[in-house]
């Protein structure tokens, strides 16, 4: 009899497993496009963030999970033509005003429910890390199964996650060159 309950067991798992697949994601097709904007006038800036690694877990023929890891380092802005002063931003954004990438050098996202409203256009729920701080976010994704591809477009309020610079949550008042608390994400995932 145990030697039948063990049997089974194994044969369990090992459908979970076969039901179950992990899809790794091409980090060097995939992008993240930034934008942030000043709060009171028109301007702002743009740039490009890099995945270090990131998959999707699959279960029978179904996206139903996924975790996604973000190079801070390889965070650069694309809206400034001079070198230096686009360095200047770059270095800006890395520093402890901003997003602290020596410390900390990389965000996450793991989905933690992923709910179809039709075959190619998903509502997923999430947990964001940045700056170690993790905070639940939700997004629509559309989903290209012959390019083998899932894009999506989402803000998120900045001050949440501690980055409070030029924030109207810490300057308590209004004035010139106020950001917003607002960060824009397009986003591109690419098997």
């Amino acid at each position: 009899m145990k030697t039948l309950q063990i049997t089974l067991l194994f044969t369990f798992i090992s459908v979970m497993t076969l039901a179950q697949e992990k899809l790794e994601i091409n980090t060097s097709t995939s992008a993240i496009r930034w934008f942030g904007e000043y709060a009171f006038y028109f301007g702002g800036h743009d740039g490009t963030i890099d995945f270090k690694k990131g998959y999707f877990i699959k279960t029978d023929n179904k996206i139903t999970g996924g975790q996604f890891i973000i190079d801070m380092n390889s965070l650069k802005s694309l809206d400034i033509e001079d070198k230096e002063g686009r360095e200047g931003l770059d270095n800006h954004l890395k520093n402890k005003d901003f997003f602290e990438v020596k410390t900390y050098p990389t965000a996450k996202i793991i989905f933690t429910n992923v709910i179809y409203e039709n075959k190619d256009v998903l509502k997923i729920y999430a947990n964001l890390t940045i700056k170690n701080i993790t905070k639940p976010i939700n997004f629509r994704a559309d989903v290209d199964s012959d390019k083998k591809e899932m894009t999506t477009k989402f803000k998120i309020d900045r001050t949440l996650w501690g980055i409070t610079f030029n924030s109207k949550e810490i300057e308590g008042k209004l004035k010139d060159g106020l950001i917003s608390d607002a960060i824009a994400f397009d986003v591109k995932l690419r098997l």
